[in-house]
């Protein structure tokens, strides 16, 4: 098949769970089908660009400037993101650029026109052309998003982006050709929610090989977190972590460790880890398997989130024990207490990490069996495999619907 794949970025370097996905995925497409590919460019990272034929025959680089967070511009943004019907986080992205460029491309010619998460709908001509690869239910963040925020400002806002959001998935979703979701808890969500018919879903996958240990490794830290920091649910949930569920753990066990590995760490996050020596906080790393095999037990403490989190599944890859939500390890085929314990208030959290980490057994007990399971059932290439099919049985003329 020839496949036209939009993004709003490129997927190197190669930080967000999101990227990754797309990446094992597309990896697998392209050595069977011919990839072409549109997204905005990046010039902090001009590697974007120059791996992009690791995984696509032709790229389309685009230019657009999207302001920082916490940066005036990006202020504006949210101002303006009061009177706008669109919500903000789909119209930082609106480019005329973009628009035109997937017009042009797609006058080639394509058998299939994937749109990569929900965000790049807003520059497609005709949405009824394209299969949306829905990796969240984007409203379903943003009603977390609201219930958690911490001021009463904050939540008015947050609510009116919830509704926003909410409007623009119902309308790409059921205008798009069909809908691709990450696990069937988000298809069925899908179906209730906004009446979608035309919509299949995928599993997480891992890279077993990549993240299983070969030998022993230094010491990091006794419980670890990988996640970008520049991302709402991450930062909140290691906020939560930090100031509710941390403290309890010390109480028995005071010299208890936690690493905190991702891109763009806030500033609150990295004084804190300045004034704590327990507190490991590293920012971008190159390879995140040394943290995962330096460390006792893995956690998602995540109270906001959709989608299926692949940190999950790579931690049990790196057969390191995983304590998280129950948002956290959503539309995941995991099975609680054999392959991961899951707990949801700050006490049920602590005392789940002090299980594990006073207990070598049973941390042992449950990485074996999480390993077993993510080795036999979720590889890439099943995944990509399960994908391709779905897009094989598509319709060519994708036509406007539910």
């Amino acid at each position: 098949m020839k496949l036209l794949w939009v993004k709003t970025d490129f997927l190197h370097p190669t930080t967000r769970g999101g990227q990754i996905r797309s990446l094992e995925m597309l990896r697998r497409l392209h050595s069977r089908h011919e990839i072409h590919y549109i997204a905005f460019e990046d010039p902090a990272h001009p590697e974007g660009v120059i791996r992009s034929r690791e995984y696509c025959r032709l790229a389309y680089p685009i230019k657009h400037h999207l302001p920082p967070r916490h940066s005036l511009s990006f202020a504006g943004q949210l101002i303006a993101g009061l009177f706008s019907p669109e919500p903000v986080s789909i119209r930082r992205y609106r480019s005329a650029a973009m628009r035109e460029a997937i017009t042009r491309v797609v006058a080639q010619g394509f058998d299939r026109i994937i749109c990569d998460f929900l965000t790049p709908a807003v520059n497609f001509p005709d949405i009824s052309q394209a299969i949306v690869f829905q990796h969240n239910v984007e409203s379903v963040i943003w009603d977390r998003y609201a219930a958690t925020a911490e001021s009463a400002p904050a939540r008015a806002y947050l609510r009116v982006q919830a509704r926003r959001m909410r409007r623009f998935e119902r309308r790409i979703c059921t205008s798009a050709g069909h809908v691709i979701a990450v696990s069937k808890l988000d298809a069925d969500n899908l179906r209730q929610t906004f009446g979608v018919t035309r919509i299949s879903h995928v599993a997480t996958g891992v890279d077993v090989d990549f993240f299983t240990p070969k030998s022993a490794h230094p010491k990091v830290a006794d419980l670890v977190f990988v996640g970008s920091m520049d991302w709402l649910p991450n930062i909140d949930g290691v906020k939560f972590f930090l100031n509710q569920v941390w403290p309890l753990i010390r109480r028995r066990l005071p010299d208890c460790s936690v690493a905190v590995v991702g891109r763009a760490p806030t500033a609150d996050l990295t004084d804190l880890a300045r004034r704590e020596p327990r507190l490991v906080v590293t920012g971008t790393v190159e390879d995140v398997r040394p943290f995962l095999w330096g460390s006792t037990v893995a956690i998602v403490p995540l109270r906001i989130g959709g989608g299926t989190r692949l940190k999950i599944y790579e931690a049990m890859a790196a057969r390191i024990p995983v304590v998280s939500t129950t948002v956290g390890a959503e539309g995941l085929s995991v099975s609680a207490p054999g392959n991961i314990r899951l707990a949801d208030t700050a006490s049920d959290f602590a005392n789940e990490c002090l299980d594990l980490l006073t207990d070598p057994e049973a941390r042992a007990r449950i990485a074996t069996s999480a390993w077993e399971m993510v080795s036999t059932q979720f590889s890439w290439e099943s995944v990509a495999r399960h994908f391709e099919g779905i897009l094989e049985s598509t319709s060519r003329s994708l036509g406007p619907g539910g």
